[in-house]
Formats: structure tokens, sequence, C-alpha cells
């Protein structure tokens, strides 16, 4: 140590020794070099101060560095040393540079975390905060449904049709600073820190409403990230908030947070909210009904009205919200108390079912379906679209109104539900569309039978069948007044089933020779089997498909000929629709349209309908043949009798072309009815059987006639006349390069390619029997044999020779006379005479007797000097005619004619 001192000593007299110099020379140097001189000096002797008193401290501890370590941690010298003048600029030196440390930290995270956000265009904001509900239109504009999903959704307004008191509100329960700050709020923060860590159990936050709004916007999946792991997420809010702030002004930003906000259970945005809970509009919400609206988000899922479990928090809070108006001068004091004192929570609505008040629900549905699988679930499910569908309302409510008015009458059928969808010829746009007898019918209301796979019995044929048939073809060619052989077909039909099979037509007969007008109008199942069998499987379902029944035996699936009549595939109501409007069209088929323009929430139009010339399926006259049977009222009395004129099926007001169709449960028993119609403006299907499939009760249309005659009239009258698209007396023309000729002794419609050379005909000569009017035997009598050039055809299934002649059975032979029948026989007595042999004039009496033989007596003639003097009818077993004259009969001739045609003539 006394070394130490000894250097110490020398050190210091060895500095002093040049300043002494300095101060005694004399030499001239300027005042600013013996200022600087002079610091330096007393720098030096500091310097010297502080190494020495480190010396002597370095002097008192123990040589050995382990020893010296813990010797300096004395509480005694820790103390001097932090509260020296030394200790304390070192502390304030470390403080500074972890300030700067924390700076250059911060900076480089938002630095960091801003390159994540590079995606991230603050400007968009508002683009993303818009409404997420689909509105559904009708074709006019009114509104069908305001789908609001199955989770959250938000109705979006603007800021002026927001309350007041909504926005005050807010801020002041959110975030009072709102207008001071620029989106980020420091002073809540270091707030929020102090209470979450001095206060244990205790959480604040210190978020902006800019803050909230870009959390909703931005980050709501990473909402619930409260530990460490959402520190990023905290940064990049920061970021954004202050260019928010930027970019938008203080009420752009609070309407923005009042279009976001969740307000409990699915609701987002204020609009949503007001609507929900108290059934108005944003705007209208008074200061009691916007206190407790403001308090929800923070903490939606318990401050849910409809959660009872939290009302009492809800109201807690809400009274809340209030003082905090009052605090900030937007209220006063007795204003918060009057609206403190408003039983809020008796004004909530009760919580209802998405569906109610919805309109055309099975449409409405439908075009959801379809727009889900067109643009995919999820972004459908993000909301925000008006969809302007194709529905007329005002024929909906008619279509609706004619299925009830149909439901009155199922007690006659056994039968519980029915459905209704009708489609624009024009356009192919549906326009009303009834799934079900009621939508709030438990257990199957809510299905829709439109859209649902169905058998269509008959009503299949005219486009299966008949249509295909009259298309024109190599080889023979077929018009409505062809000739077609209703007999027994069974061996070709039955062909390779096994059990009981056989085919019969409706009225239990086979009808012979008939026409094909026949055939359709009177729906018999033996000629529409044989028009399939004619076309060929294949090609009658591209022409069906191509009409628009794509889903009839669809994917390669068929059910041999049994699909003529309707059995073993299946159509969909609408498409079933579809296909008879392409007859309506002249046999153009258009795609069924469900909208006609949908915009996004932004308002652009990112789809729409236009119309087009469709895709031509068959040539208009092959469509017009069959339109021309189905109009033919008279054509089908031969079968329907009187009903050919029941109303639905047949309407005097307006012109339609109908068939109906009787499903059958294999059994013999009806199964379900069908009803479809087409006009020159509107095609429509009617089904009606039992949801479940059960069977009917009888095969009545009643029910599907009713809802037709319901709908019919009404919807051409209110809708389509209305509009100057319709009137009375309109029809579907026939086209002008058809002819209407007779030919085989039918007079019919026949297209431009028909000819004597393609219709497969050939003409022979048959004698007849004129009383029986088929073919004559051996046994035909001379006098009722005829002879008549017939059509000769071979039918194309059996490949037997059909002959035909108007008003002839050439299928069959006399069965009216026999070899033994016996005639009838005639006497002739005159008695009276002249008053002398020169003279010619006198007094006679002719008396000419007949009786029959084997057949009743018929007619008369009695011929004197070759006139004819008497004729008439004859009592069915004997008479004598008795007829007197004055002129002398020199000839007398008595013709009888029996009921079977046999003559016997007496003279005299």
């Amino acid at each position: 140590m006394a070394k130490d001192k000894t250097a110490s000593k020398n050190k210091a007299a060895k500095i002093k020794k040049p300043t002494l110099k300095k101060k005694q020379s004399k030499t001239s140097k300027s005042s600013g070099m013996s200022l600087y001189s002079n610091l330096a000096y007393k720098r030096r002797v500091r310097e010297d101060a502080r190494a020495r008193k480190k010396a002597e401290e370095l002097a008192k501890l123990p040589k050995n560095p382990i020893l010296r370590f813990f010797a300096r941690l004395r509480p005694d010298r820790v103390l001097r040393a932090w509260f020296s003048k030394e200790g304390q600029l070192f502390i304030l030196k470390c403080l500074a540079a972890l300030v700067l440390i924390v700076i250059i930290g911060i900076g480089g995270l938002f630095l960091y975390f801003k390159k994540d956000l590079s995606e991230i265009d603050p400007e968009e904001l508002a683009n993303r905060v818009q409404n997420t509900v689909n509105t559904y239109l009708d074709r006019n504009g009114e509104v069908l449904w305001e789908d609001k999903g199955s989770g959250d959704y938000r109705l979006v307004v603007d800021g002026s049709d927001i309350s007041t008191y909504m926005r005050q509100a807010t801020v002041a329960i959110e975030d009072k600073n709102f207008y001071n700050h620029i989106g980020i709020d420091f002073t809540a923060i270091g707030r929020a820190m102090y209470v979450t860590l001095v206060k244990k159990g205790a959480v604040q936050g210190g978020s902006t409403l800019t803050q909230q709004l870009i959390k909703q916007a931005y980050f709501s999946d990473e909402a619930g990230n409260r530990d460490m792991s959402g520190v990023p997420r905290k940064i990049k809010e920061m970021i954004l908030a202050i260019e928010i702030e930027k970019m938008y002004d203080k009420e752009q930003i609070i309407t923005l947070y009042l279009n976001e906000s969740p307000y409990g259970g699915r609701r987002n945005g204020v609009e949503s909210a007001a609507q929900t809970y108290f059934n108005k509009s944003a705007k209208d919400l008074d200061l009691a009904e916007s206190a407790l609206l403001a308090a929800i988000p923070n903490n939606p899922a318990v401050l849910n009205p409809y959660n009872t479990a939290g009302n009492k928090a809800l109201i807690s809070r809400q009274h809340k919200t209030l003082d905090a108006m009052v605090e900030l001068g937007y209220i006063s004091e007795k204003e918060a108390e009057e609206a403190k004192a408003v039983d809020i929570m008796a004004r909530i609505q009760p919580e209802e079912d998405q569906y109610k008040d919805m309109l055309a629900p099975w449409f409405v549905l439908e075009v959801k379906s379809q727009l889900e699988a067109k643009y995919g679930i999820k972004t459908m499910r993000e909301g925000g679209f008006t969809i302007k569908t194709t529905v007329d309302m005002r024929a909906q409510r008619l279509a609706e109104a004619a299925v009830y008015e149909g439901s009155k009458l199922f007690y006659i059928n056994g039968s519980d539900n029915a459905t209704l969808v009708s489609i624009d010829v024009e356009t192919g746009q549906v326009i009303a569309m009834v799934g079900s007898v009621d939508w709030n019918r438990e257990g199957y209301g809510q299905v829709n039978a439109a859209t649902s796979l169905l058998e269509p019995a008959s009503t299949i044929k005219p486009i299966l069948d008949y249509t295909p048939l009259f298309v024109e073809r190599d080889g023979v060619n077929y018009a409505p007044g062809s000739i077609i052989s209703d007999t027994n077909i069974d061996a070709i039909y039955c062909k390779g089933t096994t059990g009981k099979c056989s085919l019969r037509n409706a009225n239990g007969r086979f009808n012979g020779n008939i026409t094909l007008r026949q055939a359709l109008a009177g729906s018999l199942n033996v000629p529409a089997v044989k028009a399939l069998y004619i076309n060929g499987i294949d090609k009658s379902l591209e022409v069906a498909h191509g009409l628009g029944d794509k889903s009839y035996c669809a994917n390669g699936e068929t059910a041999g000929l049994s699909m003529a009549i309707g059995g073993g595939c299946a159509v969909r109501p609408v498409e079933h629709a579809n296909a008879y409007a392409s007859l309506a069209r002249g046999g153009v088929y258009k795609d069924i349209a469900y909208w006609l323009e949908i915009k996004n929430s932004s308002g652009d139009v990112i789809d729409s309908w236009t119309d087009s010339e469709g895709t031509r399926v068959v040539d208009e006259q092959t469509a017009y043949m069959t339109t021309s049977i189905l109009s033919d009222v008279e054509a089908r009395r031969w079968i329907w009798g009187s009903s050919s004129y029941a109303a639905g099926f047949y309407s005097k007001h307006v012109w339609t072309a109908a068939k109906t169709g009787t499903t059958e449960n294999g059994a013999g028993k009806a199964k379900d009815s069908w009803v479809l119609n087409y006009s020159p403006v509107l095609a429509t299907a009617i089904w009606n059987g039992n949801h479940d499939g059960r069977v009917l009760r009888n095969d009545s249309h009643n029910v599907a006639w009713r809802i037709s005659a319901a709908y019919l009239d009404a919807v051409h009258d209110q809708v389509y006349a209305a509009d100057g698209k319709w009137k009375s007396g309109d029809s579907i023309p026939m086209p002008s390069s058809m002819k209407r000729q007779t030919i085989n002794g039918k007079n019919d419609v026949w297209p431009s390619w028909y000819s004597q050379k393609s219709s497969g005909i050939s003409t022979e000569k048959i004698t007849f029997d004129s009383i029986s009017r088929k073919k004559a035997t051996d046994c035909t009598p001379a006098e009722t044999r005829i002879d008549v050039n017939v059509s000769k055809i071979t039918d194309p299934m059996t490949n037997k020779e059909i002959f035909y002649a108007s008003d002839y059975d050439a299928e069959n032979e006399d069965d009216v006379h026999s070899c033994s029948d016996k005639r009838p026989t005639t006497s002739i007595q005159i008695t009276g005479g002249s008053t002398s042999d020169d003279d010619e004039s006198g007094s006679w009496e002719i008396k000419a007797s007949a009786s029959f033989g084997t057949y009743e007596l018929s007619t008369y003639e009695l011929r004197v000097n070759g006139v004819l003097v008497k004729s008439g009818s004859l009592d069915k077993k004997t008479e004598t005619i008795v007829y007197p004259t004055s002129t002398k009969p020199t000839s007398v001739s008595f013709r009888v004619v029996d009921s079977a045609g046999y003559t016997t003539t007496a003279s005299k």
C-alpha cells in the first residue's frame, strides 16, 4: 500500500511540473489558448482525484479475484456506488440505451410485420365492410327473401341512416378519446397495461375503435389470441389503424365500425341488430335502444339479448353507457335516467326462423341451390349479392292460391300434395313455382316436388313418342292422319320379362286401325309403345332430352318399351314444363332461367340473363303436329267424352294444348295425376298425389283440373294480358309450309315433306259388306257387297299387313250374314178393274205383303207401272201395304229389305 501511495505522489509531481511552467511562462499567447490550457488542467486534476480514490478503494479489497468480487457486493458499497454521481450517470446512460433499443426494436417489428400487410390496402376497407346478406327479388323488384345464411350476417347502411344516439353511445362506452387520437391511444394502452398487470384477475382493453374495426375486418380469425401469440396481430392492428386514420375521417370510421361490429348471435352491423331486436331501422333507434345495442359488442356472446342468462349484465352495461354519455356531454342526467327507466327488454322481438316471411320459398331456395352450384357455397355465403330472379309474384300468388283451391278436393282421390310450375314460353324463365301444398305442412311442406323426380305417366307421350315419330326421315313418314294399328302386342312388349305382363289401353280394349291423332288425343298405350318402337329408344331419348326432359331415363338408364308410357323413369316437373314450352316455341329448346341479374355488394353486375335463339331440336312442322293434336278437344272426345271439355283440361278463354297422365303402382292402382298445358306464352306442369307415394283412392284428375282451372285464366289475364303480351284467342299458328288435306279419307294437317311415296301406303281393292262394314265373305249377299279402295300398310312392329279404309273395318270379316240365313218373303195381290175391257180407267186395289226371314223387316218400295208410288219402313215381322189406284196397273213391283240387307222383290 505504501508503494502505491509513493507512486501516486510521484505521478502527481510529474503532472504538476509542466503545468507550473506554463503558468510562469512569459511567452505571448492568445486568450483562447489560455482558456483551453486552464480547462485541460482542471480535467487532469479531476481524473487524478478519481484515480487516487479508485486506487484507495482497490487497496482495501482482497487480492483474491473471487473474494474481491463478493466484497464488492457488500450492501454499503453497492449503495454508495448507485447513489454516487458516477452511479447515477451510469443508470441514466443505461436507461437511454434501453429506450433506444426499444425504439429500434419497435421500429424493426413494425417494419417486419408491415411486410405481412403488403396485400392489405387500407383504402379498400370500405369495400370489406359490406352487406353479407343475399337479397332475392322477384322480376319486378319485390323482395322475396333476405338470406342471412346459417352463420353471421351483416346489413350495411350509410352513416346518415344510423341514429346519432347510436354513434354517441358507441363512442362513449368504447372509445372516449375517439375524436382526439390518431388511431392509437397511448394513454389507454398504458392504463390497460396497468390494470392487467397490477390488478390481478382484471383485464382491460386498450384498443381504439379504429383498432377494433381493423381487428373485425382483417383479423377476426386471430382475435381470440390474448396471449403473447397475439402480439403480432396487435402490432399489425396499430400499423393499419394509423394508416386508416390518414385515409378516412372520423365519421367514416365510426360508420364502418357500426356496420362491422357484432351484436350477438348471427347479427353483424347495427342495421341487422336494429331490425332483429327492435323491428326498426338503425336510423330510428331511440336513446335507450342505442345504449343497449352499444353495450353488446363488448361481449356479444354473453350480452346477446336472446341469452337470458346475460340480460342482467346487458342492462348494467347499458346503464354504464348512458352514464358515459352524460360524462361526455352527449345527453343530460335527466335523459339518462329516463332511458334507464325504460323496460328495454320488453321491446326485444322474438327470435324467429330464418325462413319466416320468405316469398315463393320453394323457388328461392332452388335459386340459392343453383347459385351455390355455379359460384360455390363459400362465395355465396360471403353474401352481399342482390339477385333479381325470374319469378313474378303476381303469377306466384295465383299459383299458390290455385294449389290451395285444389287441396280442397284432396278427399276425392285421397291425395295430400300437389305442385305447380310455370315456364315463360318466350324466354324459358320460371315465373311461378309451388313445391308443395303448403310450405308449413309438417314433414314434407318444404320438399320441392317441382324439382323432384316423379314418374310422368302419359304426359311423356307427346315428348318421347309422338314428336320424334313426326320427324322427317328416310323411308316411311308419319303425320296426325297416319294410320296405326291398335292391337295386342304383348308378345313383343313382354318379351324377356318374367311374371305377369300385358299392355292395355286405359279404356280396356284394342281399337284397331286408328289415326295417330286419335291415338295421342285418346292417350292410348299400345300406339304410344309402337311409336317408340318405330323411333328407336335412343332417337326418342335424344329428342326428349333435347326438348328439355333431361332427367328422363338419363345417364344410360332405360326401362325398355315401358318408358313410352312413363314407366320406369322419372322427370322433374320444372324440366317437363320446359319440354312442353319447347313444343310451344315450335321445337326450339331454351335453358331454364332462374335469375335475371346478380349484383355484388358494390353494385357491380356479375351475372345477367340474356335471351338467345335457343337450340332447334325438331322442325316447327313436327312440333306443330303434336300441338295440333293436344289442342284438339274434339279429337279426344271419343275416349274422354264430356270430360274433354272439363274446366282445367280445356278453357273457353285461353287457347291451350293439354295432356293428362296417371301413374300406376304396377297393380292397376293410380298413384298420381298430372296435367300439362301450354299456350303461346306459358307452359305449366301440375302434379297431384301423395307425398310418400301411397296409391290414390281413384284415378280422378279433378284435383289437378281444379288447380289448372283456378290458375290458367287468371295468370293469362292478370299477368300476360296486363303486360300486353297476350290476348284471348291467341293461338299457336300452323306453319305456312304445312298443308291441310284429305289423305286416306282423313282430313288433317300434313307436313310439307309428306307424300304418297314416303307414306309407306299402297292401295288395294277389297270387297266389304255394307251392313257390318267388314270384309265380305262367301255368305255375304250380293246386294250388300261393295268394292272399296283401301290403304295397305305394313305394321312396323309386327310386320303384318294393315288394310285401312275410312269407315270400313279391313281387319275383320262380315259377322252379320250366314249362309243359312233366310230372306224375307213377298207377295202381290191386285183386285178391282175397269168398266169395260177397252177402258183404262176404273178402280183397283193393290195389296203387297211381306214376311221376315232370319232378320226383321226394314224398308220397302212399291212401284206401279214403273213409278215409285209408296215407300217407307215396315213392321218388324209382317206387314201388308195397300195401294188403291184408278189407273190400270199393268206392272207392279214390291221390293223389301230386311235389317241385314237381304232384299226380296215380287213383281206382277
